[in-house]
């Protein structure tokens, strides 16, 4: 009875990702040489999501905070090397009384409430909140006409010159001017998993960036000018899968497959297997 639930479960959420996808908006797709080679369904659910500056300043910050590393570290008095004797004595002299040289008032004595390295910047996201953030930036930068989708870069092995090339062919394409002429983070490019060749060809190239399409985040699309996805179909119905299915708890971990720990009480013996 369960299996059936759950096979049910499977079929609406693949269903209704499917009808999402053919009754969304629609986007053309481009070859290596810059023409276009026919158009692609976008899901409103991914591609279709309104903008939300409260939301986006949360997860945004919050991402660059996890990221952050505690590196500044300000010595207190009591690491600080010497002031081990007191400068001098407590009566008689005039002078204010000191215990040590080390003293914050000091002249290389410690730091009061200086940065610590053990100091802990981490934020917790929810998971949906990253999802609509990142479905968000999708949808504003396709509204902006900066999203363009290719079929492939046919880029068999690794060589910059081919890269270079065909990113020189797509800058022709209107509204993509900036793909050459831009000297940093003019591009962002989203590839699949078995596009080793290529993320070794645009490595070299200074003002481009790629990245596997299952690491798209916030941060990263809007810190370039321009988000390219290679192998569109592909890349589209990750993302609508994605929009569509909605595990909770320790299911959302991608490859865990979760099963009911087996009980450590003895059977009954008792009883008999039809009472």
């Amino acid at each position: 009875m369960n299996t059936k639930t759950e096979q049910e479960k499977k079929v609406k959420k693949t269903s209704r990702a499917e009808s999402e996808v053919s009754h969304g908006m629609e986007a053309p797709v481009y070859n290596a040489q810059g023409k276009k080679a026919g158009t692609i369904a976008l899901p409103e659910s991914v591609f279709g999501v309104p903008w939300n500056n409260a939301l986006m300043h949360q997860v945004v910050t919050g991402m660059l905070a996890n990221a952050r590393a505690s590196v500044a570290h300000a010595k207190t008095r009591g690491e600080v090397r010497g002031g081990g004797r007191k400068p001098w004595q407590q009566k008689g002299t005039g002078r204010a009384r000191h215990g040590s040289t080390r003293s914050p008032i000091w002249r290389g004595g410690g730091v009061t409430h200086g940065p610590r390295r053990d100091k802990n910047y981490r934020e917790v996201i929810p998971r949906k909140m990253r999802a609509k953030a990142l479905f968000a930036v999708l949808s504003r930068k396709l509204r902006d006409g900066e999203v363009m989708f290719i079929d492939s870069f046919g880029i068999d092995t690794p060589k910059t010159a081919s890269a270079k090339k065909a990113l020189t062919m797509l800058s022709k394409i209107s509204g993509f001017e900036k793909l050459v002429k831009k000297s940093k983070n003019a591009a962002l490019i989203a590839l699949p998993d078995d596009s080793k060749a290529v993320a070794k060809s645009l490595r070299n190239i200074g003002n481009v960036a790629s990245m596997p399409l299952r690491d798209l985040n916030p941060v990263a699309i809007l810190g370039n000018s321009y988000l390219i996805i290679e192998n569109a179909e592909a890349g589209v119905a990750i993302m609508a899968n994605r929009a569509a299915s909605s595990p909770r708890g320790k299911e959302a971990k991608a490859g865990r497959i979760h099963y009911k720990k087996p009980s450590n009480r003895e059977p009954d013996l008792t009883k008999s297997p039809t009472g």
